[in-house]
């Protein structure tokens, strides 16, 4: 068996789908991640690392040896790792275990080990700090209690907007009050995590985990940005709540330092954006061994949230998946078989189909591929008109 061709389409809303074709006709399917944002007619930075990555170790190769070309296409450069070169190879190693499960007629978890439980449990985010609403903790509120009453039993939010570095009191309360809305809206037996989203110093983030553990969120997500994880020891020694992070690193070698400081509580790896299943599986494992969940982290499309199903199914500390399909208009019309990704009692069920188990309508990709994908992501600016996080 060898990879003949491939194809990279890119959907509405923001998805890239990488299809491998073998010569005796098996389909492969793979989702790198869109590097980076669209800014109006701007192509994404992905593309081109996929291409060469392709070019090079991929096509006319036989596609079984998966460690082989995964090693192959993270070694040969100098320069490694990164958004954009872990994304390119992400999407391509999905794409070969998706081949290697439809080879053998099964799930790629089988392939892993076998499955560590049946169904994987998923959350399912709630909109909370807003300007165009009176009363934001009310509308967070509600919110809540209509994804709870759709088969959630775990929800994310990000109660905060743009902080200063040392903000007022105010915003904390602010922050405070719209988790705390929810919390009363939909009871103890709900998840509620809450994502900092990198917007908070330090110092803000000590203040706002202090004025959040009342309400015992399930997680505090990105309390500080990458650039200051050096913080989160300090961080987590001030607070009593689990300190989850890590959709924005990419290799083990990024997640060591902070299980070796005993930092964390949860490890978000991103299976298409930390090198795939292949690497993501091994960052779950060795966060394992430091007694650290793992909750993969996925605002994506089919394909990786597929994908990531398969890694939570095979890892026995997969605590929570992301997930944005059912929020997210069309994102179901790719799907031969969406079922698969029904939520019930606030659980998916591991898929049973080979491979990674989704059924990809590839008519439709090719019908919406090449449509309007620009997006601008708004920069953050503090009220004295620096820049911020956002």
């Amino acid at each position: 068996m060898r990879i003949t061709d491939y194809q990279l389409y890119e959907v509405p809303p923001r998805w890239q789908l990488l299809k491998l074709e073998t010569r005796d006709g098996r389909v492969g399917w793979g989702e790198p991640y869109t590097k980076w944002h669209y800014e109006g007619t701007a192509p994404s930075a992905t593309p081109a690392a996929v291409d060469q990555m392709m070019e090079k170790y991929v096509l006319g190769a036989d596609p079984a040896p998966i460690e082989d070309r995964w090693q192959a296409m993270y070694r040969s450069s100098f320069y490694r790792g990164g958004p954009i070169h872990m994304s390119a190879i992400a999407g391509i190693d999905q794409a070969l275990w998706d081949l290697k499960g439809k080879e053998f007629g099964a799930p790629v978890y089988e392939l892993l080990g076998g499955p560590a439980r049946e169904r994987v449990r998923a959350y399912q985010h709630v909109r909370a700090h807003r300007d165009d609403v009176e009363d934001p903790a009310a509308a967070a509120a509600r919110a809540a209690e209509r994804e709870v009453a759709a088969g959630f039993r775990a929800l994310k939010l990000v109660p905060t907007g743009g902080l200063e570095p040392i903000d007022t009191p105010a915003s904390v309360e602010a922050a405070a009050d719209i988790v705390g809305a929810v919390r009363e809206a939909v009871g103890p037996d709900v998840d509620v995590a809450v994502d900092f989203h990198g917007r908070a110093s330090k110092a803000m983030a000590r203040q706002l985990a202090a004025a959040l553990e009342p309400h015992d969120p399930m997680f505090v997500e990105e309390p500080v940005t990458p650039d200051h994880d050096h913080a989160l020891p300090r961080i987590a020694e001030s607070t009593r709540l689990p300190i989850a992070t890590g959709e924005r690193l990419y290799t083990r070698s990024d997640f060591r330092p902070l299980l070796e400081a005993d930092a964390v509580d949860v490890v978000q790896p991103d299976v298409s954006n930390a090198g795939g299943i292949t690497e993501t599986k091994k960052i779950a494992d060795m966060a394992e061994t430091y007694d650290v969940s793992v909750a993969p982290h996925c605002p994506m499309g089919p394909v990786c949230t597929a994908a990531s199903l398969q890694v939570d199914a095979a890892v026995p500390n997969a605590l929570v998946q992301e997930q944005i399909l059912h929020s997210t208009d069309g994102a179901f019309r790719y799907v031969d078989n969406p079922g698969i990704f029904d939520v019930r009692e606030g659980f998916i069920d591991v898929p049973e189909g080979p491979g990674l188990g989704v059924e990809i309508d590839e008519a439709t990709v090719a019908e919406f591929d090449g449509r309007d994908l620009s997006f601008s992501r708004p920069l953050g600016r503090r009220a004295d008109g620096s820049v911020g996080e956002r």
